[in-house]
């Protein structure tokens, strides 16, 4: 008897994990049994790595070794920039990524050894170079020579210094990290479980993270802030938003990116926190513009029937849109900044997957023909090409 199969995997479970739960029903994003409101409100981005990497939070000088190891190994090496500066200005920046990352294996000085110590010291690197890597290309495609990281400042910091080439804004910092932290893991979501698929045939960190990053790449699974932002851009003002709404959600039935979740049927709590910083950077900045629109839009969609009964909430790509656009980057940088933080959880689940590994094999069910009659080319009926 042929088994039941589930599209997507869907309610299958495939391992077991200590890195975070999610409990879509509930609205509850926890990593490590923490949860995510008291992450986002207390924690730096290198704490919330520590977390996920050994299963605990750091003490102060586990947090300063972590935070200094990440700055002192995010330079880039030189052959990688010349690399970088022969890319085309208008490629892909996820492209821009797979193809650096890749690259990158060629320097690493544990590129022979796949032992999870070794992983652990790759992790930490790559961690450090995905933000320079970001930081670089923004600058390059701007005409700009990339600026080197400092190693006294904090993840969050050093990517706004690599940017400007100055000291970084304390509120555009704070609200760097908060986003750092509310994204960086989130389940056996399809990149992270790419990432562990490519980790259980024994190959090395530096594929499954580029393999993991390809999945991102896939618009059903990234991209849904830069398309939120977009949209927002389409409005233009928040006087449009009404009339919007009805020419293009009720009279169009067009979705509004950014709201609703495969997961989620109770409030992201992600969305809730980033909405507050959202807000705080775009009163600090001068420009409330696109927070009001996005404001103005959940509002209508709250107040909708539609909305209401299938119980779609904004998610958090939904005001991570304007916490990213209103630090100033291009709408499709947004994508690599998720890649910036979901190396954490990523680099998590594949300890997880070396530590008990066995190659990830699933069943498939055969659904075509049988016992059909081999015939030569020559006495093969000619198909129709219209």
């Amino acid at each position: 008897m042929t088994e039941q199969a589930n599209r997507g995997l869907e309610g299958v479970v495939v391992g077991e994990t200590r890195t975070s739960l999610v409990d879509g029903a509930a609205g509850r994003l926890s990593y490590g049994g923490y949860c995510i409101e008291d992450l986002a409100a207390h924690a730096s981005f290198e704490e919330i790595v520590y977390l996920l990497w050994h299963n605990r939070l750091p003490d102060v000088a586990e947090l300063e070794a972590l935070r200094h190891d990440i700055a002192s190994n995010a330079r880039l090496p030189e052959t990688l920039l010349a690399q970088l500066r022969s890319f085309p200005l208008d490629a892909d920046p996820m492209a821009v990524l797979e193809s650096a990352l890749a690259a990158l294996s060629f320097h690493d000085a544990d590129a022979a050894d796949n032992s999870l110590e070794a992983a652990r010291r790759k992790a930490i690197r790559l961690t450090g170079q995905i933000t320079t890597l970001c930081a670089a290309w923004i600058r390059l495609r701007q005409g700009d020579d990339p600026i080197a990281p400092r190693n006294d400042l904090s993840l969050a910091g050093n990517f706004l210094y690599m940017l400007r080439g100055e000291e970084p804004d304390e509120t555009a910092t704070a609200a760097l990290n908060v986003y750092l932290v509310l994204l960086a893991e989130h389940g056996m979501n399809a990149s992270t479980f790419t990432a562990r698929v490519v980790t259980a045939t024994e190959s090395d960190i530096h594929s499954a993270v580029v393999a993991a990053i390809s999945a991102l790449k896939g618009p059903a699974h990234g991209g849904a802030n830069s398309a939120a932002m977009n949209m927002f851009i389409e409005i233009g003002e928040p006087c449009r938003v009404a009339d919007w709404f009805r020419d293009e959600v009720l009279d169009k039935r067009r979705r509004i990116m950014g709201i609703g979740h495969r997961v989620y049927k109770a409030p992201d709590p992600r969305a809730r926190v980033l909405k507050q910083h959202a807000r705080a950077l775009a009163a600090s900045s001068g420009n409330s513009k696109w927070f009001d629109i996005a404001e103005k839009l959940e509002l209508a969609a709250r107040a909708n029937e539609f909305f209401i009964q299938r119980r779609l909430f904004p998610n958090v790509d939904y005001y991570s849109a304007i916490l990213l656009y209103t630090i100033d980057l291009d709408v499709d940088m947004f994508t690599p900044l998720f890649v910036m933080s979901r190396i954490a959880g990523w680099s998590a689940h594949i300890f997880e997957q070396k530590r008990n590994n066995r190659l990830i094999r699933p069943k498939a069910n055969y659904v075509g023909p049988l016992d059909l009659e081999w015939k030569p080319v020559t006495e093969r009926p000619v198909q129709s090409t219209g």
